[in-house]
Protein backbone atom coordinates (compact mmCIF):
# COMPACT_ATOMS: atom_id res chain seq x y z
CA UNK A 1 0.00 0.00 0.00
CA UNK A 2 1.53 3.33 -1.24
CA UNK A 3 0.38 6.96 -1.47
CA UNK A 4 -1.67 6.95 -4.61
CA UNK A 5 -3.63 3.79 -4.53
CA UNK A 6 -6.84 3.33 -4.55
CA UNK A 7 -8.17 2.13 -1.04
CA UNK A 8 -11.44 0.64 0.65
CA UNK A 9 -10.98 1.71 4.08
CA UNK A 10 -13.52 0.09 7.21
CA UNK A 11 -13.24 1.68 10.53
CA UNK A 12 -15.42 0.36 13.05
CA UNK A 13 -19.38 1.04 11.51
CA UNK A 14 -17.84 3.40 9.08
CA UNK A 15 -16.16 2.94 5.28
CA UNK A 16 -14.60 5.05 3.15
CA UNK A 17 -13.41 4.95 -0.50
CA UNK A 18 -10.78 7.06 -2.11
CA UNK A 19 -7.12 7.50 -3.21
CA UNK A 20 -4.33 7.10 -0.01
CA UNK A 21 -2.49 10.54 0.27
CA UNK A 22 0.88 10.87 1.80
CA UNK A 23 0.17 11.48 5.87
CA UNK A 24 2.20 13.94 8.05
CA UNK A 25 2.44 10.89 10.83
CA UNK A 26 2.60 7.44 10.94
CA UNK A 27 -0.30 6.47 13.18
CA UNK A 28 -2.53 7.89 10.74
CA UNK A 29 -3.90 7.42 6.94
CA UNK A 30 -5.30 10.04 4.92
CA UNK A 31 -7.55 9.42 2.48
CA UNK A 32 -8.88 11.84 -0.16
CA UNK A 33 -12.55 10.80 -0.97
CA UNK A 34 -14.43 11.01 -4.16
CA UNK A 35 -16.17 13.90 -2.81
CA UNK A 36 -13.26 15.60 -2.68
CA UNK A 37 -12.77 16.02 1.03
CA UNK A 38 -10.24 14.43 3.21
CA UNK A 39 -10.46 12.03 6.09
CA UNK A 40 -7.84 11.26 8.59
CA UNK A 41 -7.91 7.71 9.61
CA UNK A 42 -6.58 5.78 13.01
CA UNK A 43 -4.24 3.66 10.87
CA UNK A 44 -4.57 1.05 14.26
CA UNK A 45 -8.60 0.60 14.21
CA UNK A 46 -8.65 0.71 10.01
CA UNK A 47 -9.07 -2.33 8.29
CA UNK A 48 -7.75 -1.40 4.52
CA UNK A 49 -7.87 -3.04 0.85
CA UNK A 50 -6.37 -1.99 -2.01
CA UNK A 51 -8.35 -1.78 -4.97
CA UNK A 52 -5.90 -0.29 -7.63
CA UNK A 53 -2.83 0.90 -7.50
CA UNK A 54 -0.97 4.00 -8.62
CA UNK A 55 -4.25 5.62 -9.91
CA UNK A 56 -2.59 9.24 -9.00
CA UNK A 57 1.29 9.80 -9.36
CA UNK A 58 2.15 11.05 -5.69
CA UNK A 59 5.85 11.67 -6.21
CA UNK A 60 5.20 13.93 -9.55
CA UNK A 61 2.87 15.80 -7.92
CA UNK A 62 5.19 16.60 -4.77
CA UNK A 63 7.95 17.35 -7.21
CA UNK A 64 5.70 20.46 -8.51
CA UNK A 65 5.53 21.88 -5.21
CA UNK A 66 8.93 22.39 -4.58
CA UNK A 67 10.93 25.82 -3.99
CA UNK A 68 8.15 28.54 -6.00
CA UNK A 69 10.11 29.84 -9.28
CA UNK A 70 8.96 33.52 -9.65
CA UNK A 71 9.90 35.04 -12.89
CA UNK A 72 9.15 38.76 -13.78
CA UNK A 73 7.61 39.99 -17.09
CA UNK A 74 8.44 43.82 -17.90
CA UNK A 75 4.83 44.36 -18.94
CA UNK A 76 3.60 43.13 -16.01
CA UNK A 77 2.97 45.34 -12.85
CA UNK A 78 4.15 43.93 -9.30
CA UNK A 79 1.40 42.60 -6.73
CA UNK A 80 3.75 42.48 -3.40
CA UNK A 81 1.63 38.76 -1.53
CA UNK A 82 1.31 39.59 2.46
CA UNK A 83 0.44 36.41 4.44
CA UNK A 84 -0.92 36.90 7.69
CA UNK A 85 -2.53 33.29 8.13
CA UNK A 86 -6.30 32.89 8.00
CA UNK A 87 -8.24 29.96 6.37
CA UNK A 88 -6.76 30.72 2.99
CA UNK A 89 -3.27 30.07 4.11
CA UNK A 90 -4.71 26.81 6.07
CA UNK A 91 -4.60 23.12 5.50
CA UNK A 92 -5.57 20.13 7.87
CA UNK A 93 -4.11 18.67 11.06
CA UNK A 94 -5.00 14.74 10.57
CA UNK A 95 -3.82 14.31 14.26
CA UNK A 96 -6.90 16.58 15.31
CA UNK A 97 -8.63 16.93 12.29
CA UNK A 98 -8.67 20.85 13.02
CA UNK A 99 -7.81 23.31 10.39
CA UNK A 100 -4.30 25.50 10.92
CA UNK A 101 -2.63 27.96 9.58
CA UNK A 102 0.61 26.67 8.00
CA UNK A 103 1.66 28.26 4.57
CA UNK A 104 3.61 31.24 3.88
CA UNK A 105 2.84 33.56 0.92
CA UNK A 106 5.08 31.46 -1.64
CA UNK A 107 2.46 28.76 -0.79
CA UNK A 108 -0.04 30.64 -1.47
CA UNK A 109 1.21 30.59 -4.96
CA UNK A 110 2.20 27.23 -5.94
CA UNK A 111 -1.49 26.71 -4.07
CA UNK A 112 -3.28 28.73 -6.64
CA UNK A 113 -1.59 28.38 -9.78
CA UNK A 114 -4.46 30.14 -11.80
CA UNK A 115 -2.43 33.36 -10.46
CA UNK A 116 0.78 32.84 -12.48
CA UNK A 117 0.64 35.51 -15.85
CA UNK A 118 -1.45 37.93 -13.96
CA UNK A 119 0.89 39.86 -12.18
CA UNK A 120 4.78 40.10 -10.90
CA UNK A 121 4.71 38.34 -7.35
CA UNK A 122 6.94 39.53 -4.18
CA UNK A 123 5.68 37.38 -0.66
CA UNK A 124 6.63 38.42 2.81
CA UNK A 125 4.91 36.40 5.89
CA UNK A 126 3.61 39.39 8.57
CA UNK A 127 2.25 36.68 10.82
CA UNK A 128 0.90 32.93 10.77
CA UNK A 129 -1.83 33.53 12.97
CA UNK A 130 -5.76 32.68 12.89
CA UNK A 131 -7.69 36.06 12.57
CA UNK A 132 -8.84 35.57 16.39
CA UNK A 133 -5.63 36.41 17.69
CA UNK A 134 -4.75 39.40 16.04
CA UNK A 135 -3.86 42.28 17.69
CA UNK A 136 -2.84 45.79 17.16
CA UNK A 137 0.70 44.98 17.62
CA UNK A 138 0.29 43.18 14.24
CA UNK A 139 -1.39 45.84 12.79
CA UNK A 140 1.34 48.04 13.09
CA UNK A 141 3.79 45.44 11.71
CA UNK A 142 1.36 44.76 8.69
CA UNK A 143 1.36 48.56 8.05
CA UNK A 144 4.99 49.03 7.82
CA UNK A 145 5.48 45.82 5.93
CA UNK A 146 2.64 47.19 3.45
CA UNK A 147 4.55 50.80 3.90
CA UNK A 148 7.43 49.27 2.66
CA UNK A 149 6.32 46.95 -0.26
CA UNK A 150 4.60 50.21 -1.95
CA UNK A 151 7.74 52.37 -1.14
CA UNK A 152 9.62 49.71 -3.02
CA UNK A 153 7.66 49.88 -6.00
CA UNK A 154 4.41 47.52 -5.23
CA UNK A 155 1.80 48.79 -7.53
CA UNK A 156 -0.55 46.85 -5.32
CA UNK A 157 -0.62 44.46 -2.33
CA UNK A 158 -2.85 42.14 -1.08
CA UNK A 159 -3.50 40.69 2.12
CA UNK A 160 -4.37 37.75 3.10
CA UNK A 161 -6.31 37.76 6.21
CA UNK A 162 -8.72 35.34 8.45
CA UNK A 163 -12.34 36.54 8.10
CA UNK A 164 -13.25 36.85 11.39
CA UNK A 165 -11.08 39.87 12.26
CA UNK A 166 -10.60 41.21 8.64
CA UNK A 167 -13.25 43.95 9.31
CA UNK A 168 -11.24 45.36 11.93
CA UNK A 169 -7.60 44.91 10.42
CA UNK A 170 -9.05 46.87 6.93
CA UNK A 171 -9.65 49.65 9.13
CA UNK A 172 -6.37 49.69 10.95
CA UNK A 173 -5.05 49.92 7.59
CA UNK A 174 -7.20 52.77 5.86
CA UNK A 175 -5.85 54.71 9.04
CA UNK A 176 -2.43 54.07 9.43
CA UNK A 177 -1.72 54.45 5.27
CA UNK A 178 -2.37 56.93 2.84
CA UNK A 179 -1.65 54.83 -0.22
CA UNK A 180 -1.27 55.61 -3.68
CA UNK A 181 -2.02 52.08 -4.44
CA UNK A 182 -4.86 49.65 -3.95
CA UNK A 183 -4.38 47.48 -0.70
CA UNK A 184 -6.88 44.69 -1.01
CA UNK A 185 -7.56 41.90 1.70
CA UNK A 186 -9.08 38.86 0.82
CA UNK A 187 -9.30 35.16 2.51
CA UNK A 188 -11.37 31.96 2.43
CA UNK A 189 -14.23 30.90 3.97
CA UNK A 190 -13.79 27.58 3.46
CA UNK A 191 -10.20 25.55 3.69
CA UNK A 192 -8.23 24.60 0.13
CA UNK A 193 -9.05 20.93 1.27
CA UNK A 194 -12.65 21.67 0.70
CA UNK A 195 -14.49 21.35 -2.59
CA UNK A 196 -16.41 24.15 -2.19
CA UNK A 197 -13.34 26.36 -0.78
CA UNK A 198 -12.97 29.82 -2.25
CA UNK A 199 -9.32 30.51 -1.66
CA UNK A 200 -8.81 30.45 -5.54
CA UNK A 201 -11.20 32.48 -6.90
CA UNK A 202 -10.71 35.33 -4.23
CA UNK A 203 -7.16 35.35 -4.53
CA UNK A 204 -7.40 35.68 -8.29
CA UNK A 205 -10.15 38.46 -7.78
CA UNK A 206 -7.93 40.59 -5.36
CA UNK A 207 -4.75 40.37 -7.95
CA UNK A 208 -6.94 41.94 -10.01
CA UNK A 209 -8.44 44.52 -7.95
CA UNK A 210 -4.45 45.80 -6.91
CA UNK A 211 -4.25 45.96 -10.28
CA UNK A 212 -7.30 48.34 -10.10
CA UNK A 213 -7.62 52.07 -10.35
CA UNK A 214 -9.14 51.98 -7.03
CA UNK A 215 -6.46 53.25 -4.41
CA UNK A 216 -8.55 52.13 -1.27
CA UNK A 217 -8.10 49.88 1.29
CA UNK A 218 -10.77 46.94 0.23
CA UNK A 219 -12.06 43.84 0.72
CA UNK A 220 -12.82 41.14 -1.80
CA UNK A 221 -14.59 38.26 -1.32
CA UNK A 222 -17.56 36.60 -2.86
CA UNK A 223 -19.98 38.86 -3.82
CA UNK A 224 -22.93 35.41 -3.96
CA UNK A 225 -22.95 32.13 -3.45
CA UNK A 226 -22.04 31.41 -7.24
CA UNK A 227 -18.16 31.64 -8.05
CA UNK A 228 -18.50 34.30 -10.81
CA UNK A 229 -18.47 37.36 -9.21
CA UNK A 230 -16.42 38.86 -5.93
CA UNK A 231 -17.72 41.94 -4.11
CA UNK A 232 -15.13 44.74 -3.35
CA UNK A 233 -15.93 46.51 0.13
CA UNK A 234 -14.84 49.78 1.28
CA UNK A 235 -12.82 48.21 4.40
CA UNK A 236 -13.92 51.10 6.85
CA UNK A 237 -17.60 50.01 5.86
CA UNK A 238 -17.31 46.24 5.97
CA UNK A 239 -19.06 43.52 8.03
CA UNK A 240 -18.99 39.91 8.39
CA UNK A 241 -22.62 39.35 8.25
CA UNK A 242 -22.54 35.05 8.60
CA UNK A 243 -20.58 32.63 9.93
CA UNK A 244 -19.87 30.11 7.09
CA UNK A 245 -21.51 31.88 3.82
CA UNK A 246 -19.28 32.42 0.91
CA UNK A 247 -20.60 35.50 0.70
CA UNK A 248 -20.20 36.12 4.22
CA UNK A 249 -18.93 40.21 3.99
CA UNK A 250 -21.37 42.90 3.37
CA UNK A 251 -21.15 47.01 2.27
CA UNK A 252 -23.25 48.32 5.52
CA UNK A 253 -25.26 50.88 4.37
CA UNK A 254 -24.09 51.47 0.77
CA UNK A 255 -23.56 49.30 -2.02
CA UNK A 256 -20.52 47.93 -2.49
CA UNK A 257 -17.30 49.91 -4.03
CA UNK A 258 -17.44 47.80 -6.94
CA UNK A 259 -16.93 43.99 -8.14
CA UNK A 260 -14.22 41.53 -9.78
CA UNK A 261 -15.29 39.13 -12.19
CA UNK A 262 -13.97 35.93 -11.90
CA UNK A 263 -13.89 34.70 -15.89
CA UNK A 264 -13.78 38.09 -17.59
CA UNK A 265 -11.25 39.36 -14.75
CA UNK A 266 -12.73 42.86 -15.20
CA UNK A 267 -13.23 45.12 -12.22
CA UNK A 268 -16.18 47.42 -12.45
CA UNK A 269 -15.73 50.43 -9.71
CA UNK A 270 -19.47 51.84 -9.38
CA UNK A 271 -19.04 54.40 -6.55
CA UNK A 272 -16.71 57.21 -6.36
CA UNK A 273 -13.08 56.32 -5.15
CA UNK A 274 -10.04 57.88 -4.50
CA UNK A 275 -7.43 57.19 -7.68
CA UNK A 276 -4.47 55.36 -7.89
CA UNK A 277 -1.34 57.93 -7.70
CA UNK A 278 -3.49 60.36 -6.00
CA UNK A 279 -2.64 60.25 -2.46
CA UNK A 280 1.40 60.49 -1.57
CA UNK A 281 2.81 57.43 0.37
CA UNK A 282 2.34 57.84 4.19
CA UNK A 283 2.51 55.89 7.28
CA UNK A 284 0.94 56.84 10.76
CA UNK A 285 0.99 53.63 12.55
CA UNK A 286 0.65 54.78 16.32
CA UNK A 287 -1.81 53.66 18.33
CA UNK A 288 -3.28 53.82 21.80
CA UNK A 289 -4.08 50.36 22.50
CA UNK A 290 -5.81 51.30 26.02
CA UNK A 291 -9.40 51.02 24.02
CA UNK A 292 -12.12 49.22 24.36
CA UNK A 293 -15.83 48.62 23.00
CA UNK A 294 -18.73 48.24 25.07
CA UNK A 295 -22.05 46.93 24.10
CA UNK A 296 -25.09 48.22 25.81
CA UNK A 297 -27.99 45.73 26.92
CA UNK A 298 -31.00 46.11 28.81
CA UNK A 299 -30.14 45.06 32.83
CA UNK A 300 -26.79 45.65 32.14
CA UNK A 301 -25.13 46.74 35.53
CA UNK A 302 -23.66 50.09 35.02
CA UNK A 303 -21.02 49.50 37.10
CA UNK A 304 -19.37 47.53 34.67
CA UNK A 305 -17.81 51.03 33.15
CA UNK A 306 -15.71 51.19 36.41
CA UNK A 307 -13.35 48.29 35.04
CA UNK A 308 -12.85 51.15 32.12
CA UNK A 309 -11.96 54.07 34.31
CA UNK A 310 -8.25 53.77 33.45
CA UNK A 311 -8.84 53.37 29.66
CA UNK A 312 -7.92 56.26 27.11
CA UNK A 313 -11.11 55.49 24.96
CA UNK A 314 -14.45 53.91 25.00
CA UNK A 315 -16.72 52.98 22.28
CA UNK A 316 -20.16 52.59 23.30
CA UNK A 317 -22.39 50.39 21.19
CA UNK A 318 -25.76 51.54 22.26
CA UNK A 319 -29.30 51.45 21.32
CA UNK A 320 -30.69 53.01 18.53
CA UNK A 321 -30.21 57.05 17.67
CA UNK A 322 -27.13 56.26 20.65
CA UNK A 323 -28.75 55.79 23.66
CA UNK A 324 -27.99 53.55 27.28
CA UNK A 325 -30.35 53.20 30.42
CA UNK A 326 -30.14 56.61 32.15
CA UNK A 327 -28.12 54.90 35.35
CA UNK A 328 -25.31 54.65 32.90
CA UNK A 329 -25.35 58.38 32.06
CA UNK A 330 -23.15 59.39 35.86
CA UNK A 331 -21.03 56.68 34.99
CA UNK A 332 -20.03 58.07 31.46
CA UNK A 333 -19.70 61.28 33.04
CA UNK A 334 -17.12 60.58 35.42
CA UNK A 335 -15.31 58.74 32.71
CA UNK A 336 -15.52 61.96 30.85
CA UNK A 337 -14.44 64.32 33.51
CA UNK A 338 -11.39 61.63 34.08
CA UNK A 339 -10.30 62.38 30.67
CA UNK A 340 -11.87 59.36 28.79
CA UNK A 341 -12.91 60.17 25.47
CA UNK A 342 -16.01 57.79 25.23
CA UNK A 343 -17.44 57.83 21.81
CA UNK A 344 -21.30 56.36 20.96
CA UNK A 345 -22.10 54.38 18.16
CA UNK A 346 -25.73 52.30 17.52
CA UNK A 347 -25.96 48.77 17.44
CA UNK A 348 -27.97 49.11 14.29
CA UNK A 349 -26.80 48.07 11.15
CA UNK A 350 -27.96 51.14 9.40
CA UNK A 351 -28.23 54.86 10.41
CA UNK A 352 -26.04 57.34 12.31
CA UNK A 353 -26.21 58.27 15.81
CA UNK A 354 -28.27 61.16 16.52
CA UNK A 355 -28.43 62.01 20.45
CA UNK A 356 -30.20 65.26 19.78
CA UNK A 357 -33.65 63.56 19.55
CA UNK A 358 -34.86 62.00 23.45
CA UNK A 359 -33.97 63.75 26.43
CA UNK A 360 -31.16 60.10 27.24
CA UNK A 361 -29.00 61.43 24.44
CA UNK A 362 -29.06 65.12 25.75
CA UNK A 363 -28.00 64.07 29.01
CA UNK A 364 -25.46 62.22 27.09
CA UNK A 365 -23.63 64.93 25.08
CA UNK A 366 -23.93 67.02 28.31
CA UNK A 367 -22.11 64.23 29.82
CA UNK A 368 -19.53 64.49 27.15
CA UNK A 369 -20.07 62.06 24.64
CA UNK A 370 -18.95 62.10 21.02
CA UNK A 371 -21.29 60.57 18.82
CA UNK A 372 -20.15 58.51 16.32
CA UNK A 373 -21.82 59.48 13.13
CA UNK A 374 -22.73 56.29 11.19
CA UNK A 375 -19.48 54.97 11.67
CA UNK A 376 -19.31 50.99 12.40
CA UNK A 377 -18.69 49.97 16.15
CA UNK A 378 -15.87 48.17 15.20
CA UNK A 379 -14.34 50.88 12.95
CA UNK A 380 -14.61 53.83 15.38
CA UNK A 381 -12.95 51.48 17.94
CA UNK A 382 -10.20 51.32 15.41
CA UNK A 383 -10.55 54.80 14.71
CA UNK A 384 -10.43 56.43 18.46
CA UNK A 385 -7.58 54.16 18.63
CA UNK A 386 -5.71 55.84 16.10
CA UNK A 387 -6.99 59.61 16.55
CA UNK A 388 -5.93 59.26 20.30
CA UNK A 389 -2.49 57.96 19.31
CA UNK A 390 -2.22 61.03 16.52
CA UNK A 391 -4.78 64.12 16.41
CA UNK A 392 -4.50 66.76 17.91
CA UNK A 393 -8.04 67.00 18.61
CA UNK A 394 -9.68 63.80 18.96
CA UNK A 395 -13.45 64.96 19.03
CA UNK A 396 -13.13 66.23 15.87
CA UNK A 397 -11.08 64.19 13.76
CA UNK A 398 -13.68 61.35 14.98
CA UNK A 399 -16.43 63.51 13.44
CA UNK A 400 -14.57 64.02 10.53
CA UNK A 401 -14.25 61.18 7.61
CA UNK A 402 -11.16 60.30 6.95
CA UNK A 403 -11.42 56.90 4.87
CA UNK A 404 -15.08 56.52 3.89
CA UNK A 405 -15.99 55.54 7.51
CA UNK A 406 -18.69 58.31 7.55
CA UNK A 407 -21.29 58.91 5.04
CA UNK A 408 -22.53 62.18 4.44
CA UNK A 409 -26.43 60.61 4.17
CA UNK A 410 -27.79 57.65 6.37
CA UNK A 411 -30.33 56.14 3.86
CA UNK A 412 -31.07 52.78 2.74
CA UNK A 413 -29.53 51.06 -0.25
CA UNK A 414 -31.23 47.82 -0.95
Amino acid sequence: MQPGDRVHVDRGEQSFDGVLLPSSTDEHLVIKLDSGYNVGVDRDAADIDVHEADVYDIEDAQADEGESEITFEEDLPTVALISTGGTIASTVDYRTGAVTAQFDAEDVLRAVPELAGLANYRGRVVANILSENMTPDVWQDLAEAIYEEIEAGADGVVVMHGTDTMQFSASAMAFMLETPVPIVFTGSQRSADRPSSDNVMNAVCSVEAAKSDAAEVMICMHADSSDEVCALHRGTRARKNHTSRRDAFETVGAEPLGEVGYEDRKVSLRREYRERGEADLELRADLETEVELVKFTPGTDPAVLEAYDDKAGIVLEGTGLGHVNTDWIEHVDDLTDDGTHVVMTSQCLEGRVCDRVYDTGRDLLDAGVIEGEDMLPGTAKVKLMWALANAADVEETMGTELAGEIQDRSVPWT
